[in-house]
């Protein structure tokens, strides 16, 4: 058991609870054999959803929860009250050291709030952000921060493209990666109170490679490895990046049915058109984790599906074998020895 990469996941958690979630989980434990999935949730629909698959039965374990928080409910309150609900009970299984990591595709305020009281922050961390993988023309970048820190700081801003270069050179595999902030013009004047602030603080970062201002539209080109903001803007980026891709294919779609000679054009170009459209769903890169905790805590979408999950579990064993954590840990401490 201790060599496996241990998840714990929110089975109650989503739109599609908790049968996509259950079958997410399969599919990981199918893929890979260094992960051991742990099911929390309430216990008889989720063995029921279990039993329709085949699986190596070593590695899914389901830990029964009475409780589930709802998206509606106020997050502080909810984490108090419901001790035995899905999300909390797995939070506490990281923060206990029995799991690696946490996966929800429920309440987002409460994953952030549980994710600050429960795993706790990392000593000189000021501010915990969600960072997902989007899909660009180059690959992928990390936006950071994309919902959890609304009202940051210029301080905040400068841990999150730290945090965010020690993520993409160590999970993705891009040495010295490129940040910049994100901004209504790519010139260092441009902005409000907040981005003027924070550039030269960038500027003058020696160990991040900050390369200026971005503006959202540049961002698909994938110019730029790290983009770095506070979540309001980061938030609105993701949305209107998740709905731009959506109507585009549902446009693309349409065309393609418009007539007979079109339709034949569709069935010729159908498999090169699912490779590149595959490459730009945000589905495969699972789901935003929330650094700087003292575990990993991975937020993914409400509507999640299958294929989701299983990213958002898998992407646990590199951040877990790449030991992303104790690198931020240790870039914080020394900054705090440095006096920076």
């Amino acid at each position: 058991m201790s060599d496996y990469i241990n998840v714990a996941v929110d089975a109650m958690g989503g739109d599609n609870a908790p049968g996509e979630i259950v079958k997410g989980a399969v599919e990981a434990v199918r893929e890979s054999k260094k992960v051991k999935v742990f099911l929390v949730g309430q216990e008889e629909p989720v063995r029921a959803e279990l039993a329709k698959y085949e699986y190596p039965a070593e590695q899914i374990e389901i830990v029964n929860a009475t409780q589930i928080i709802e998206t509606a409910e106020p997050p502080v309150n909810a984490i108090r009250k419901k001790k035995d609900s899905s999300i909390v009970k797995a939070m506490y299984m990281v923060k206990n050291g029995e799991c690696d990591a946490y996966v929800s595709a429920g309440s987002t305020g409460a994953t952030l709030v549980g994710g600050q009281v429960i795993v706790g922050r990392i000593k000189g961390v000021e501010r915990p952000p969600l960072a997902p993988l989007i899909p660009t023309l180059k690959g992928v970048s990390l936006l950071i921060d994309c919902g959890a820190n609304v009202d940051a700081r210029p301080s905040h801003l400068v841990q999150f493209a730290k945090m965010g270069s020690i993520y993409m050179e160590n999970v993705v595999g891009i040495k010295n990666p490129k940040v910049a902030l994100a901004n209504i013009g790519v010139e260092e004047d441009k902005g409000n109170a907040l981005v003027k602030e924070t550039y030269p603080l960038l500027k003058n970062c020696p160990d991040i490679n900050f390369v200026g201002n971005v503006e959202a539209r540049d961002i698909p080109n994938g110019d730029v490895d790290v983009v770095v903001c506070e979540a309001f803007a980061g938030n609105m980026i993701l949305k209107v990046y998740e709905g731009t891709a959506s109507a585009l294919l549902s446009k693309v779609k349409q065309g393609m049915m418009s007539s007979f000679r079109s339709k034949v054009g569709a069935l010729l170009i159908k498999p090169a058109l699912k490779k590149t459209l595959k490459g730009f769903s945000t589905e495969e890169y699972g789901g935003a984790p929330l650094l700087g905790l003292n575990g990993l805590v991975v937020k993914t979408h409400g509507s999640s599906k299958a294929i989701e999950i299983k990213n958002s579990i898998l992407q646990c064993i590199t951040f877990s074998e790449q030991k992303i954590n104790e690198k931020i840990k240790e870039k914080i401490s020394q900054e705090d020895k440095d006096g920076i």
